[in-house]
């Protein structure tokens, strides 16, 4: 997810050490991603915890909203392609990341290399309800699936 934005939307911000904590993420709790509603520890913490690759780009993509929910900077870095990946991500604790809409998903199976995702990252900030939309590449590197760039900007 980049820090594009829809409309009047403001984007999240990146904080230093300085801010709030996040609140710890009950992992009996329904996956943040919105995936039938399944506990997110049998969901996209699997994929946090490294105990499985996302399948599937569209996978991958749900799984790094889910890290931006619950705070997994490290995943986040782990699964952005090596060419496009920052040095660091500081995630601003403040942000409520508040639904994901998956508008399409073209390619990114099980048998394909490359792929592509269109979202919606509804979140809250300072009082502020924004939306981060955005057209997502993904490819694989060593067989896994990361997230490459957004396209379009």
């Amino acid at each position: 997810m980049s820090r594009r934005k829809a409309g009047q939307a403001r984007s999240p911000k990146a904080r230093g050490a300085a801010a709030p904590t996040r609140p710890a993420f009950d992992p009996g709790a329904a996956c943040p991603c919105g995936r039938d509603g399944q506990p997110y520890q049998d969901c996209c913490g699997r994929f946090h915890r490294g105990d499985a690759p996302a399948p599937t780009a569209e996978r991958l993509m749900r799984s790094r909203y889910a890290a931006f929910v619950v705070g997994d900077a490290d995943y986040l870095l782990r699964t952005w392609h090596p060419d496009t990946r920052p040095a660091h991500l500081d995630l601003d604790p403040r942000t409520r990341w508040l639904g994901l809409d998956v508008v399409a998903a073209t390619e990114g199976g099980p048998f394909h290399n490359e792929g592509t995702v269109t979202f919606r990252a509804h979140y809250r900030e300072s009082g502020h309800d924004g939306v981060i939309e955005e057209h997502s590449s993904f490819t694989r590197v060593d067989g896994a699936w990361v997230y490459a760039a957004a396209l379009g900007e």
